[in-house]
């Protein structure tokens, strides 16, 4: 029987003496053809390795596997661990780790969990409640993924992919390094048990090397002070949000922050939501306030 099959996975919970968590997260992928489009979107080749996260009963896993090099499963749920061990028994290429993938230490400074080697791709059903923490975690990683490819909320993937006139603070840090995409939307019919909201394939590539630490906390303080108060002027959130987070000795009144918006060629009263990643890089590089 399919691992798709929601009866065969509800027979798999029982055989085990589980049930799907809420607190987990846990929805597990019901429609085959929603795990084939994200395994097309991440264009697996016998030479990847990848990296998924929350693979539940591993049914999603069993069809990377037929096409990846290698694929290195982290689970949370110990019961989860269990079935893996069922399931993926015949699926030489996988290896099982137990673990939060947030608390996981890893042998590469911070980035991927040990083992996983310095190319690798992430594609995962991710429990929702996990995605910002996770997709920050490998943006900022050292050693960042070639691709991640990801099944999400679909509001939270729409606000990843915002553009200009509508920039939110979550677009902002993921498109500072890398280029979000949205592949289709998903049903919330393709899961089992249906979470409450639909979702979307995120594929998120072309990541930007961004090593200056002290230039990419001073980018975030400008940012979080540009969206601090959503639809209001800009000048007004820079000049305000500035004053508490920006470097000791720099001082700041709203003449000044006009002036170094107007020289960067952004109008006093605009908002963050209509700027683009370039402007606030520019704004960043541009700060000379004493």
């Amino acid at each position: 029987m399919s691992l798709f099959a929601p009866k065969y996975i509800k027979e798999l919970l029982e055989k085990h003496g589980t049930f799907p968590s809420k607190r987990l997260g846990q929805n597990f992928l019901v429609n085959k053809g929603v795990a084939e489009k994200v395994i097309k979107a991440a264009d697996l080749k016998s030479d990847d390795v990848v990296l998924e996260i929350g693979p539940g009963v591993g049914n999603f896993t069993q069809e990377m596997a037929k096409t990846a090099g290698r694929v290195i499963a982290v689970e949370k749920d110990l019961k989860m661990i269990e079935i893996l061990k069922e399931t993926l028994k015949d699926s030489k290429n996988v290896e099982i780790i137990q673990g939060d993938v947030l608390k996981l230490e890893s042998n590469l400074s911070g980035s991927p969990p040990a083992g996983v080697q310095k190319n690798y791709k992430i594609v995962a059903n991710l429990p929702y409640y996990i995605t910002s923490p996770v997709i920050r975690k490998f943006l900022e990683a050292e050693n960042p993924p070639e691709t991640m490819v990801l099944i999400v909320q679909k509001e939270v993937a729409q606000r990843i992919c915002a553009s200009p006139p509508d920039m939110n603070l979550l677009a902002v840090s993921v498109q500072f390094y890398a280029e979000p995409k949205i592949i289709s939307y998903i049903s919330k019919n393709s899961f089992w048990p249906s979470p409450k909201v639909d979702g979307a394939i995120l594929k998120i590539s072309a990541f930007i090397q961004r090593k200056n630490s002290a230039f990419n906390q001073r980018f975030f303080r400008i940012v979080k002070a540009g969206f601090s108060h959503p639809r209001k002027q800009l000048a007004n959130n820079l000049t305000k949000g500035l004053a508490l987070s920006i470097s000791k000795g720099i001082e700041l009144n709203k003449g000044k922050v006009i002036s170094w918006l107007l020289k960067n060629k952004i109008k006093p009263n605009q908002r963050a939501e209509t700027l683009n990643i370039d402007d606030w890089i520019r704004l960043t590089k541009n700060i000379k306030f004493k």
